[in-house]
C-alpha cells in the first residue's frame, strides 16, 4: 500500500498517494478561525511547545494565528524575530516597505501610498502576496502582525491554497493544468510618470518548488489581469472566482486584535473594509520572504 505523502507534489503522479494526501488534508483542515490560533508569551522568544503547536498547524493548513501579550508594542522585531524561528530569513524587499524590509500596512494619502488598495480602508479581494513578482522573488510565506485594529471591519480571511488546487484538480483536471502554463496569468506594466516602474510580469497560477511544495500565484483582481486566451485558463479563472467570490469553502474569517498575527506559507487571503478610529488608525506589520516555513 502507498503510504501518505508528504506534500501534494509528490502525491499527484501516483493516484493512491494522492488519494491518501487528499483525505488526510481534508481530515484535518481546521473547521474554525479560532482553531489556528496558538497561544504565546512573546513571539519574539518561542517556547518549545509554543514553536511546536504553530508547526502542527502550517502543516495541516499551511498557516497558524498566534495571540501574544504584546499588545499595542510597535516593535517591527516581533515579527522578524518570529519569522526567524521558522526559517524566514530572506525578506522581499518590495519598493513599498520600509527601509527595514517590513511594511507598515495603514491608511496613507494618495501622495504617500495611498493609491494602493493595502494603503486604504478598502476591501482587498482573494489574492497571494507577490503575484507580480518574478520567478527568482517568488514570495512563499509571510507574517502579518497586529498593532492596532480597526475601530470596526478590517476582518481577514484565510484559505489554504492547497484546498484550491485540489478542488480545481477535481473539478476538471485539464483546468489545473492550463493554469500550470508558464503563460496561465499576466499583470500588465506599471508605469509611472511615463516610465516604466514594473514590467508585465507572466507566470503560472500553480507551480511546484523542487521539493514538491506547492505555489499559488493569484488575484482575484479583474482589471490589469490578462488571462491565456484558451477554453480552459479561461473555465479554470471562472471557477476560481466563483469559488472564492460566492462559496468560498474552507474559508477562515477573524478579526487580528493587537498582539496578534498570522504566519503562514503565502495562503490565500483577503480584507474586509473598514472604520478606523479617530487618531488611533488600523496598523500592521507586513513580512514577505523568498523562504517556506521550516521545521
Amino acid at each position: 500500500m502507498a503510504s501518505a505523502a508528504a506534500n501534494v507534489g509528490e502525491a499527484r503522479a501516483e493516484p493512491r498517494g494522492y488519494a491518501l494526501w487528499r483525505e488526510r488534508k481534508l481530515a484535518s483542515y481546521p473547521k474554525r478561525a479560532e482553531d489556528l490560533i496558538v497561544e504565546v508569551r512573546d513571539p519574539r522568544a518561542l517556547s518549545a511547545t509554543e514553536r511546536g503547536a504553530i508547526l502542527e498547524r502550517c502543516a495541516s493548513a499551511n498557516m497558524a494565528v498566534y495571540a501574544s501579550r504584546c499588545g499595542e508594542d510597535a516593535d517591527k522585531e516581533i515579527p522578524r524575530a518570529l519569522g526567524q524561528q521558522f526559517g524566514l530569513a530572506r525578506l522581499d524587499p518590495n519598493w513599498l516597505a520600509d527601509d527595514d524590509g517590513i511594511s507598515s500596512i495603514a491608511v496613507r494619502d494618495a501622495a504617500a501610498r495611498g493609491e494602493f488598495i493595502p494603503y486604504t480602508s478598502k476591501p482587498i479581494r482573494w489574492h497571494t502576496d507577490g503575484y507580480y513578482n518574478p520567478p527568482e522573488r517568488r514570495i512563499r510565506a509571510f507574517v502579518l502582525h497586529c498593532v492596532r485594529g480597526a475601530a470596526e471591519g478590517g476582518e481577514t480571511q484565510l484559505l489554504d491554497h492547497e484546498l484550491a488546487y485540489l478542488l480545481l484538480s477535481e473539478a476538471n483536471p485539464d483546468w489545473a493544468r492550463a493554469l500550470m502554463r508558464a503563460d496561465a496569468m499576466t499583470i500588465p506594466e506599471r508605469a509611472n510618470g511615463g516610465e516604466v516602474a514594473r514590467a508585465a510580469q507572466s507566470g503560472p497560477v500553480f507551480s511546484f518548488d523542487d521539493d514538491g511544495t506547492l505555489h499559488m500565484r493569484y488575484t482575484a483582481r479583474t482589471v490589469s489581469i490578462q488571462w491565456a486566451e484558451d477554453a480552459d485558463t479561461a473555465s479554470a479563472a471562472k471557477f476560481l472566482a466563483q469559488w472564492l467570490g460566492e462559496d468560498a469553502r474552507f474559508a477562515l474569517r477573524l478579526k487580528l486584535a493587537p498582539g496578534m498575527g498570522v504566519i503562514c506559507n503565502n495562503v490565500l487571503h483577503a480584507r474586509s473594509a473598514f472604520r478606523d478610529e479617530p487618531g488611533r488608525p488600523r496598523l500592521l506589520y507586513r513580512a514577505r520572504y523568498y523562504d517556506r516555513i521550516r521545521g
